[in-house]
């Protein structure tokens, strides 16, 4: 099965960026894209040329499949893995990651 929306795909990229451990800047300059543009690949509010895609699966060491293949991504971060990424950061961090995820939820309702 293949995602197909800009918000699924980017859906896909975010899931990818936190698995790595980037921030949405620090992928965008290794994707060589603003990061504003990044950012509204990632929130499914751009639509992406092909060569940005690619750059930004050069910067994440992913292949194109594992953003449009649904059923790829299943493993790529398990919940073992989040526990283990919550427990390696500060109480501040923390209280950031909580607030960024509730506004991030709260915006991909209203989709």
């Amino acid at each position: 099965m293949f995602v197909h929306t800009p918000s699924e795909i980017g859906n896909r990229l975010l899931t990818l960026r936190l698995a790595g451990g980037l921030t949405q800047a620090e992928l965008a300059e290794k994707a060589g894209l603003s990061t504003r543009t990044y950012a509204d690949i990632e929130r499914g509010d751009s639509g992406t040329r092909l060569e940005s895609i690619l750059r930004i699966c050069e910067a994440l060491n992913v292949t194109p499949n594992d953003i449009v293949q649904q059923e790829h991504l299943r493993d790529v971060y398990r919940d073992e893995d989040l526990v283990a990424v919550l427990a390696a950061i500060s109480p501040h961090e923390k209280t950031a990651l909580l607030r960024r995820l509730k506004a991030y939820l709260n915006s991909v309702a209203e989709l």
